[in-house]
């Protein structure tokens, strides 16, 4: 099964990313996960009001420009292990898009806040494209490693898993062997080096040049 594609906003979703995320307090995960019952974990470990709050705009790669994925989840939000879920804060600024990527861990349900957004998605070999357009309030799926990608626009983002983990196609496969890489393209005659590929960065990167073209000015 393929991997999900990337969001682009018409502000374009594609994101680079430094969309990896940290663990803050593995320590404070690991008794959570053993915590004998449930009052044991509110009384002792997540036993003040600050550990059950999480401010998106406060993460360290929050951005529009040209966007970026905050999630909250077991690595960045300790009061979320156990519960399955994640909550992601999808940024896109003008021209903006997330990378073709998947989750390997989780099926994503992702509902438009604001602007307009272009979606695709490919689950499988054989399967066909499912492309939509994601205005304010509405949503789509994406299911788990389905290949996905997106454009300034806000969406927010969950899934069932508190580490569902996300793969850029891109960078992934850039860490082939190259001889590997080239017999995927068939083998072909003389040297054969991929492009320069974005860092991951902060989930975003600058989509299509058409739409650099026509945001010219405007960004």
């Amino acid at each position: 099964m393929f991997p999900k594609l990337a969001l682009a906003s018409l502000g374009i979703l594609v994101i680079s990313t430094y969309c990896i995320d940290i663990t803050i307090n593995s320590i404070l995960d690991a008794e959570v996960k053993v915590a004998s019952t449930q009052l044991d974990k509110m009384n002792y470990l997540l036993n003040n009001n600050l550990t059950w709050f999480f401010d998106f705009t406060t993460q360290p790669h929050y951005t529009y420009a040209p966007g970026s994925v905050v999630n909250g989840d077991a690595a960045t939000f300790p009061a979320s292990t156990n519960y399955g879920m994640t909550v992601a804060l999808i940024n896109l600024g003008p021209c903006g898009m997330l990378p073709p990527h998947y989750h390997p861990r989780g099926t994503n349900f992702v509902v438009a806040v604001e602007g307009v957004t272009q979606t695709w998605m490919i689950e499988e070999n054989g399967a066909k494209i499912v492309n939509q357009t994601l205005r304010p309030w509405q949503m789509t799926i994406f299911p788990k490693g389905s290949i996905h990608s997106c454009t300034k626009a806000t969406l927010v983002s969950a899934l069932n898993s508190e580490d569902a983990g996300t793969q850029n196609i891109l960078n992934g496969f850039a860490q082939l062997p190259p001889d590997i890489i080239a017999a995927a393209f068939g083998n072909p005659m003389g040297a054969f080096n991929l492009p320069p590929i974005p860092d991951v960065g902060t989930g975003s990167i600058l989509g299509s040049a058409a739409c650099l073209e026509a945001c010219k000015g405007k960004m």
